[in-house]
């Protein structure tokens, strides 16, 4: 182990992200690649604990110069490793540490037997876990479970999981939080609450979306050097939308152009008593770059709709349509669900929808009613665009909403599939997906569980949709616009009290930030 010092493995500095995400089965496909094609395991596995040390030291330097103790609670296999080699380099470092063990390290094999002997060589104390082991660490390393773990976590595993989430110190997981799944995102029973996680040679699409957003903390990446040629054989499942990829969709508006080449959108809903819900999803419109924008509601709304918003044509939808369809045959797409409601009144103005030729998205109400007659949209032949949360959707798969939570990744292209119609699933960590390949949106914050941001998001994807974007290039901009313009929010005025229509006038700012920069 000659070498492992501090300054041996610079790994990735800038915490540069990859915009792909794998399973934990692709994960582990790579790791083998890479040791087929000449890297040594115990090469890997030295470069991961060591940056994993580092980013330890870089994350909490003010607790390492108060002589801080650091505890790693080790498993077996390369998790547990990777944790006695941060243990290691920190002792080599003058530092105070600890190891404490979950599985005895004499079953140890391979590349994790080589490293507990590195740990041992460097005198580190090294304990077993029981239910009486206290928990004395300022800094917390978690190595105990990685990605291969598919069931419930039991026995001491559990115990140190309670142990550690209750001690309120902060944590550093290694690879991926104990107990958590990389494939889906969920609580297997239970699971490491971390401060930051390390993750390697690819991010684990589990660790972005439903609980793993919760769970997983800071997250940092490194790829351990292994080379291009070793990814280019393994094709992920999902994609995270990234910002090079978005700002490459949207193109700089066209000099000798007219309102016509923008397109018109005809947004529907807004029923007694919930108004403000077309009104946010109008105005959204507007501000994304639609041509012509109407708004097809109930008469009663129209005076509040064109004092706050008269750049916005107004159609009243009482029990007559014929004024809705002489407008909606110059439509270039349709929104329908802001404020629908479930009456006969919005039952009609659905079924009129989804018998237009025109890219349709279908948003709040639409979905609740439509997943009371699943078959309604089977005969459209033009693009559909569903945007449930997971209630929603629940009720589209006819599940719990807990399962939803516990597979987004299977629900999402479960709907799309179901449905024929691109499917985006709400969220922390929200999903988009054609039915064969997921995207996942990092971006956004709690700030966002709010009344109305649903109703601005039907808006933004409509205009799109309008302007000519394909139905999953709109979704996908729609999504990213939508959540990193509610981030930017949160760093300017906090998380506590944001409000929907606040996010209008960031969102129309970065179209045009990066349609400045095409």
């Amino acid at each position: 182990m000659e070498g492992t010092g501090k300054n041996e493995y610079s790994g990735n500095t800038h915490n540069r992200m990859p915009t792909a995400l794998f399973t934990a089965e692709q994960s582990q496909r790579l790791d083998h690649l890479a040791i087929k094609s000449g890297i040594d395991g115990f090469t890997l596995m030295r470069r991961a604990g060591t940056f994993a040390f580092q980013q330890l030291c870089r994350k909490w330097p003010e607790l390492l110069a108060q002589n801080a103790h650091i505890q790693c609670f080790c498993g077996a296999g390369n998790n547990g490793g990777d944790g006695y080699i941060v243990a290691a380099l920190a002792k080599q470092q003058g530092l105070t540490v600890s190891v404490v063990y979950l599985k005895d390290p004499a079953t140890l094999k391979n590349e994790a037997a080589q490293a507990y002997a590195f740990c041992c060589k460097q005198n580190v104390a090294i304990h077993p876990f029981d239910e009486t082991t206290p928990i004395t660490g300022d800094i917390l390393v978690d190595a105990m479970l990685g990605t291969g773990l598919t069931g419930p976590v039991r026995g001491n595993y559990q115990t140190a999981i309670h142990a550690i989430n209750g001690a309120q110190r902060p944590v550093l997981a290694i690879d991926i939080p104990s107990g958590l799944s990389a494939d889906t995102g969920a609580v297997l029973g239970c699971a490491i609450a971390a401060t930051a996680t390390i993750t390697f040679i690819g991010i684990k699409q589990g660790l972005l979306t439903g609980a793993g957003t919760e769970q997983t903390g800071q997250l940092f990446f490194d790829d351990l050097s292994i080379p291009d040629t070793i990814y280019q054989q393994v094709t992920e499942n999902s994609t995270r939308l990234g910002d090079a990829a978005m700002a490459k969709r949207i193109h700089p508006r066209v000099r000798n152009s007219h309102k016509g080449t923008y397109g018109t959108a005809v947004l529907m809903g807004g029923n007694h008593g919930m108004a403000g819900a077309i009104i946010m999803a109008a105005e959204a419109a507007m501000a994304c770059g639609t041509g012509k924008v109407y708004a097809a509601t109930r008469p009663e709304h129209l005076i509040a709709l064109l004092a706050r918003r008269p750049e916005v044509m107004t159609i009243p939808i009482s029990q007559d349509f014929d004024q809705l369809s002489s407008v909606v045959q110059q439509a270039s797409a349709l929104v329908i669900g802001p404020g629908l409601g479930m009456d006969k009144w919005a039952k009609r103005l659905l079924q009129f929808a989804i018998n237009q030729p025109q890219p349709l998205i279908m948003d709040a109400d639409a979905l609740n009613l439509l997943s009371e007659n699943p078959d309604g949209l089977l005969q459209r032949s033009a693009p559909t665009v569903v945007t449930p949360h997971p209630g929603e959707a629940d009720r589209l798969l006819n599940v719990s909403t807990s399962t939803i939570q516990k597979n987004r990744f299977h629900a999402v292209t479960s709907i799309a599939q179901k449905f024929k119609a691109i499917t985006v699933l709400k969220g922390a960590g929200s999903l988009i997906s054609d039915g064969q390949h997921t995207w996942l949106c990092s971006a956004g914050n709690p700030g966002m569980a709010v009344a109305g941001m649903g109703d601005i998001l039907s808006g933004v994807i409509g205009s799109l949709l309008a302007q000519g974007f394909s139905a999953i290039d709109a979704a996908c901009l729609g999504v990213w616009l939508h959540s990193t313009a509610a981030d930017h929010l949160s760093q300017q005025q906090g998380e506590i009290g944001m409000m929907a229509t606040e996010l209008i006038p960031l969102i129309r700012q970065q179209l045009n930030t990066m349609s400045s920069d095409y």
